[in-house]
């Protein structure tokens, strides 16, 4: 891992492998930093607040209290934290173009951006596990107890793996070359193991059974979907009548406990979207740092490291958008938040009738099928 610490080549070295002395780095200009600067004091504002909604509507209505929102209110606090110990001292650093924290410091804050992105990227993967096993293995074993336990096991685990970097036990010094601590060039065994486990813990793994769930998820929904179309035709008109308005209501009144349960997997969906287009470039980025000397040194490092990490940023301000944008419960409890003399349009009023939405058929035979 690696921070600058002047505007020049020069550097303190935090062991004896020094990859790039006397090479020269690019950085960006002036009006583009103070353009980045701004958008990331802006992102700064938008991840605290928004994230601290979450959380307080967590916290302060039980009735939202489910397991599903304990974790989303964990991955909010994840962002939280992401926002207000890492992300100023990287925009400082981005106008300044020279890391003012000092070395020890910069161990110090890759261990906590490492920390709070595993712990965001765990709590993502306990919720897609849970999809895939309420949709199709049709089994509900999540609540809030087991959530709650669940929660305090990823935060051990994303500390250990995080925590090395702290301690020294990887390969860390601070040369003008990014503006907050990376993944740096090394040719040690131990370090770039290391790098490897942190960077499949973080993106591969991961994503690897997100994307598996979630496939496994879509081919589910399509066999019900089929499912039900071939049902409907096969359903004659008399039969639909001996039904009466009681046996038609049945079925939904059979599976709303599931129906709930489901209605954020497209919200999920998503958030998983999302986290493979921030850092998709961030893992190629960290293998090419860690693996190759010649891109760790060119000139145009600095400015890759400064997109780059100003991507894998972004995903902290994407979740509570989606949040408020996807989740009706969340989104009137923003409202609630807001002060009267700042609603300047009255709130419509509700529909008395809800439309039917094929999608939330859900029996159509003996068996129960979630979608």
């Amino acid at each position: 891992m690696a921070c600058n610490t002047t505007p020049i080549d020069s550097y303190v070295a935090l062991n004896e492998s020094t990859p790039c002395t006397g090479s020269s780095y690019t950085p960006l200009p002036g009006l583009l930093r103070r353009l980045f600067v701004t958008i990331m004091v802006f992102m700064i504002a938008v991840g605290f607040f928004g994230n601290a909604i979450v959380c307080l509507i967590v916290y302060q209505k039980p009735a939202m209290r489910s397991a599903i929102n304990l974790l989303l209110a964990t991955l909010a606090f994840s962002d939280i934290m992401l926002s207000l110990c890492c992300m100023p001292f990287t925009a400082v650093t981005i106008i300044t173009v020279k890391w003012n924290f000092g070395a020890h410091f910069c161990r110090i804050s890759a261990m906590l951006y490492w920390l709070f992105v595993l712990e965001g990227v765990s709590i993502l993967l306990i919720i897609s596990v849970d999809r895939f096993l309420i949709i199709v293995q049709r089994q509900d074993k999540l609540n809030p107890h087991r959530a709650k336990i669940i929660i305090a096991i990823s935060w051990g685990l994303s500390f250990c793996i995080s925590f090395p970097s702290v301690v020294g036990w990887t390969f860390v010094d601070v040369p003008a070359r990014a503006p907050q601590c990376v993944l740096g060039y090394t040719e040690m065994p131990s370090d770039r193991a290391y790098a490897m486990m942190l960077i499949a813990a973080v993106f591969f793994i991961p994503f690897s059974v997100m994307l598996y769930s979630y496939l496994c998820i879509l081919n589910t929904v399509r066999r019900n979907a089929l499912r039900i179309h071939n049902h409907a035709e096969s359903l004659g008109l008399s039969q639909v009548s001996k039904l009466g308005p009681m046996g038609l209501q049945k079925p939904h009144q059979l599976n709303v406990d599931m129906s709930f349960k489901t209605r954020a997997f497209t919200t999920i969906l998503i958030l998983f979207i999302g986290f493979s287009l921030c850092w998709l470039p961030h893992t190629v980025f960290s293998l090419l740092s860690v693996f190759s000397r010649q891109f760790y040194c060119s000139p145009s490092f600095y400015i890759t490291s400064t997109y780059i990490l100003w991507l894998s940023y972004l995903k902290s301000v994407f979740n509570p958008v989606i949040y408020c944008w996807r989740i009706k419960k969340f989104r009137e409890a923003c409202l609630d938040f807001i002060p009267k003399t700042f609603k300047i349009f009255p709130l419509a009023p509700g529909r008395t009738k809800r439309r039917i939405q094929p999608s939330t058929i859900y029996i159509c035979s003996e068996t129960q099928s979630v979608v």
